[in-house]
Order: C-alpha cells, then structure tokens, then sequence
C-alpha cells in the first residue's frame, strides 16, 4: 500500500491534490500480438505527470489492452515492449483502475465495495469519506444497498466512487460513464476532473466529446500506432457550450469516422 503524508497533498472536497513531484509520468512503448496477428504496430504513449491523457479508437484497436498493459494485468494479447516510470519506481500499489464493467462484489452493499479495497488490504475503512464520495456521486441513499438493486448507470456511479477512494497518484479509466445518461455523465465527468486533478490519468473513450472535454492531450489509435489530436487551449474540465470545445469535438469525430485513421484527411473531406 502507498501512503503520501498529509504535507504533500492538498485538499478537495472528498480528495486530495497531490503535491508536485510525487506523481509520475509514465511511458509505455511496444507492439502488441493476437496469436501471430499484428494488433497495433510499435508505438510510444507518453503519459505526462498530473494529466488527463484521452485515447480513443476504434473497438478491437487495443486501447484497453495498452490500459492492461500499464496496470500490469492479462490481457490475453502478446505485449512486445516496456513500461518506463519517471521516478524509477514500481507501479504496483500506485494505480487504481476503473474497467468498462463495474466488477461490483455481490455479497457487500455498496459502501463496503467502495471500502473493499481498504479490506482487502487489512486496513481500517474511512467510511466517512466513503460516505461522502457516495454523497458526491449521488449514491449515499443507497449505501446499504446491494449491487443488484441499483441500475446499471447507478452501479457505474459506485464504481466510479471505488475508484476515488483509492486515492492513487495513477489512473486508468476504460470507459468510466459508458452507462450514464447525458445529464449524469457530464455531472461525473466534471466530479471526476475535480477530484482526480493534479494525478496521471489515461481515459479510454470511445466519446469524441469524452476526449475533447477532459483531456490535456488525446491521441487517435489504431493498427498503425498512434495519431496525436489536437484539442483547445483551455485546460479541462471544458465548458460543454465552449465554441473551442464544439469544434475540437467535431474535428475528433471527423477523425474517427476517417475511412483510414491513419491518413491525413484531406481538405473538403469530413463527416
């Protein structure tokens, strides 16, 4: 477990802003494989220390793979390649991870699976912050809930709550508000800016908007590698009727739907 002493950090709300120097950045550089097929071709992401970092893709691409890559987990894909920290150290015990499903426990209500991690360290529980992580994601009615009472966008809400109190400098984000309505996606994205700020976080996204609105730096995957993209000046989290961020939403959505990712679209080409 990696503690941080109080006088490192600063607080907000539910969490706290890590100090400057003890958040790492982090870069992955390989190709991966399925079986003897190439599933994307070499390349670097650089993850800056204390930024948001969007990829999007398309589906099958191996943007999660990457993400499993940099969490040190199976991914069912053969990985060709390492992972550099900029601090020497290990990862392990640094990152917290939010996959696409929610990987709630059945058996515990929702503030124990938001605690679970603390339990399955051995160490005491901070349920008041647990509670207010719930207050804060619009869950803590339903607390002593079980997973199987909530609706699929309420459990991805708890999720997301798990994910915070962990409270690591590193966070990997796969598709953390794919079940949320417009109104409580864009509320948890502006909750999840707030209290992840000052941490090194990637956000897989299938979401134009996603990306162009959370991100300080996006990057477009696919079989060839990777393509950056460009995003407004503005720092994150971007106002929703922000002209800059309208227009750097449509140009990623141009981007994707590109009939080849990998070319420059050509002018007069786009949606």
């Amino acid at each position: 477990m990696t503690t941080t002493g109080a006088s490192a950090q600063t607080k907000t709300g539910a969490g706290v802003i890590p100090a400057p120097g003890t958040v790492p950045a982090i870069t992955v550089e390989g190709e991966g494989y399925s079986g003897d097929a190439l599933l994307f071709a070499p390349l670097t992401l650089t993850l800056p220390a204390g930024r948001w970092t969007g990829l999007l893709g398309a589906s099958g691409v191996g943007k999660s793979t990457l993400l499993r890559v940099i969490a040190g987990l199976e991914t069912g894909v053969r990985f060709i390649g390492q992972v550099r920290v900029s601090d020497g150290l290990p990862l392990a015990g640094r990152v917290a991870l939010m996959a696409q499903s929610d990987l709630l426990v059945p058996w515990r209500d929702i503030l124990g699976n938001v605690t679970i991690g603390a339990t399955l360290r051995g160490a005491r529980a901070d349920r008041d912050r647990a509670m207010a992580l719930l207050e804060r994601v619009g869950l803590a009615d339903h607390a002593r809930k079980r997973p199987h009472m909530l609706s699929g966008g309420q459990r991805q809400r708890a999720a997301l709550a798990r994910t915070l109190m962990e409270d690591r400098p590193v966070i990997l984000l796969d598709e953390p508000f794919s079940a949320l309505d417009a109104r409580m996606r864009a509320e948890m994205q502006e909750l999840a800016g707030e209290l992840l700020a000052g941490r090194t976080v990637l956000l897989v996204t299938h979401e134009p908007a996603e990306a162009a609105r959370l991100s300080h730096a996006a990057w477009l995957m696919h079989a060839r590698g990777l393509e950056a993209l460009e995003l407004p000046q503005t720092p994150p989290v971007r106002d929703l009727e922000d002209p800059a961020f309208l227009s750097a939403q449509a140009a990623l959505f141009r981007r994707l739907r590109a009939r080849d990712p990998g070319v420059p679209e050509r002018a007069g080409e786009g949606a």
